[in-house]
């Protein structure tokens, strides 16, 4: 495997890529842009590269169905890291476009949520048209198949486009979520501030299924951060759920409520404890659920089982 080696959702000048500088060990590492989040990820998967940088979910679109669907299917990776990103669009044109002259857009699909208003507002009459990414936008721009592309204003360079509208963003506050992928290894210690993500598998489908697995981080006092529904592939109905859970898999609380679905659902695929890209520190949000609660009750279970319980 190569240990100096992460591979990102290319090509240059995505946000996935600036993203990845924000990492300290960016700087040391042989940073290789690849075309897919699959082919990204499977870098990792077969040695060729330590870790791979992909998104995740966006605060407008949702979860981007690509990186989710890889990390529940395929030979096992874990998270090792998160960043977030906030986002606004430049609209990138060859040099000498005026916005009058521009009847074809294009951005990735995840981009054009972000930017609907706008493109109603100011050309209600071009054609969207998808590109892999959005930085592959901008590069079919440069070789004329589009007249503009929705990407980071520091793709323009790139590829000798100009920026003709800057800050375009129909969410002001919109942020796009990345994560840092590897193998599975031996976790980070806990901050404080810890993000746990998982995958579970439903038993079957009856009455209270679903509730049965969120009452399992429920009643220990677990919040739930995220939670995506995925088609499994095996029919209609059948479904896993991608969940990232505050703190951390060593706080006893969170470290029960794994055990707890692993004592009711087929399969649970752990993906990692790792900071908190906003370093929010996890309260505890029930009584009786912090780690001395779980350590003070287990003691007195040992008590019983002697003899000596209290009176």
């Amino acid at each position: 495997m190569s240990a100096t080696r992460y591979t990102y959702l290319g090509p240059a000048g995505t946000f996935t890529e600036a993203a990845l500088h924000t990492l300290p060990e960016a700087a040391t590492r042989e940073l290789v842009p690849l075309s897919s989040v699959a082919l990204t990820l499977e870098a990792v998967r077969v040695g060729e590269a330590s870790g791979a940088f992909v998104p995740i979910e966006n605060s407008v679109e949702g979860a981007v169905t690509a990186t989710n669907d890889e990390l529940a299917s395929g030979a096992p990776l874990m998270i090792y890291r998160e960043v977030l990103l906030p986002i606004t669009f430049a609209l990138l044109v060859r040099p000498g476009t005026a916005l009058s002259d521009i009847k074809t857009v294009t951005s990735h699909p995840v981009a054009q949520p972000q930017v609907r208003r706008w493109l109603a507002a100011n050309l209600p009459d071009a054609v969207w048209e998808s590109a892999a990414s959005n930085a592959d936008g901008a590069r079919l721009v440069a070789e004329g198949r589009y007249d503009g592309a929705f990407a980071g204003e520091f793709a323009a360079p790139i590829y000798g486009l100009d920026p003709l509208v800057k800050e375009i963003a129909d969410a002001k506050t919109a942020t796009t979520r990345f994560v840092l992928v590897g193998r599975p290894g031996r976790i980070s210690s806990p901050t404080g501030a810890d993000k746990t993500s998982l995958v579970a598998w439903l038993p079957d489908d009856h009455p209270g299924a679903l509730l049965e697995l969120l009452q399992e981080f429920a009643v220990r006092g677990v919040n739930l951060m995220r939670i995506e529904s995925r088609p499994t592939g095996e029919g209609l109905g059948s479904y896993c759920f991608l969940i990232d859970c505050e703190g951390h898999l060593s706080d006893r609380r969170v470290g029960e409520a794994m055990m707890g679905l692993k004592r009711i659902c087929p399969q649970v695929r752990y993906l990692g404890s790792y900071p908190r890209a906003d370093k929010q520190v996890s309260t505890l949000r029930r009584p009786g659920t912090s780690d001395e609660d779980f350590v003070e009750a287990s003691d007195w279970l040992s008590r019983c089982l002697d003899g000596r319980a209290d009176a």
